[in-house]
């Protein structure tokens, strides 16, 4: 169905690059206007946007507010409002990383992770609900992980993090079911993402494997398929889920994780 977004407004942090560039470029397929939001360098992210802005047809517009500054969020769904209309779809992909243990694990990068992984989540549906209520549509797609419902060790910020997305999900969708707002979230597995191939990188360095068997033997050690999801399969559900066809599909984790979370 192209176009099924055309006259909506998506706003989607972290979109910059990996899962959330990939479904901003499916919302501009389908004629969204999008706010972009994320770090990167100013030339390629002008590019991405002006790329964007002629393939949906409408408007693009880029946002750097700091996920970890509850001030900058909601200026940003202001200006989505002010400058395109409104907020239709929120779209909480943003995310940080860091592997250590429990009692080795820097207090600063739990607090970052639990800012931007989580509480980021919660001042941007907190500022776009009210506009989606005015309208009585809305769509909140909340990027969790498998590690939103399973653990592994030594990832505790982020996996208190993910869980608490779940959970979030899960209240707010409850909230507003009355208010024609569906909030749902996915649970992807190992995606091929920078982030992702940091970890890479170091598993094998810590390991003294190469690359290959690093990916093997410990990234997708969980992930039966042994294969990594794409951006492109996480940007295809995200869509799905602001799609009419998910019109009654409301307060639900979707695992796109290669099987991970069935055993």
């Amino acid at each position: 169905m192209a176009g099924q977004l055309k006259g909506r407004v998506a706003v989607v942090t972290g979109s910059t690059s990996g899962i959330g560039q990939a479904i901003a470029e499916a919302f501009a397929g389908e004629g969204a206007s999008l706010v972009l939001n994320g770090f990167g360098d100013k030339a390629a992210i002008e590019s991405l946007r002006a790329r964007l802005e002629k393939t949906s047809g409408a408007r693009a517009i880029y946002d750097a507010a700091d996920m970890t500054r509850p001030t900058q969020i909601a200026s940003m769904i202001q200006r989505a409002v002010s400058e395109l209309g409104g907020v239709d779809i929120l779209v909480n992909n943003a995310g940080i990383q860091h592997v250590a243990p429990i009692d080795e694990f820097p207090d600063d990068k739990w607090d970052a992770i639990i800012a931007v992984n989580l509480s980021s989540a919660f001042h941007a549906t907190k500022h776009a609900l009210p506009h989606m209520k005015k309208k009585r549509w809305g769509r909140i797609v909340n990027i969790a992980s498998a590690h939103g419902l399973v653990a592994s060790p030594n990832k505790s910020a982020y996996i208190a993090a993910k869980h608490g997305i779940v959970g979030l999900t899960k209240a707010t969708a409850l909230e507003v079911a009355e208010h024609g707002i569906r909030v749902n979230s996915i649970c992807p597995g190992f995606v091929h993402t920078p982030l992702v191939e940091k970890q890479i990188v170091d598993r094998a360095a810590e390991n003294n494997m190469t690359r290959d068997q690093a990916i093997r033997d410990i990234i997708l050690a969980p992930q039966p398929t042994k294969e990594f999801v794409t951006v492109e399969q996480i940007a295809g559900t995200a869509l799905f889920l602001c799609s009419p066809a998910a019109d009654q599909v409301t307060g639900a984790q979707f695992s796109v994780d290669g099987g991970w979370t069935a055993r």
